[in-house]
């Protein structure tokens, strides 16, 4: 995994905690459950490519 697509992910993990973040504020609960989604979906890819590159994160 390139350090380009590491920082995308960690870029949109953190998207999505701001995401939700602002969701639970403003009791939105579709912001909330996007920000979730993107966060689960960010931390999926980041998994999947420590496996890949044999890290043990």
């Amino acid at each position: 995994m390139s350090l380009g697509d590491k920082a995308k992910d960690v870029t949109q993990k953190v998207a999505g905690k701001a995401e939700e973040f602002v969701g639970k504020k403003t009791d939105d609960q579709e912001l909330t459950e996007q920000g979730q989604f993107d966060q689960a979906k960010s931390e999926d890819r980041l998994a999947t490519e420590h496996a890949k590159d044999g890290d043990d994160k």
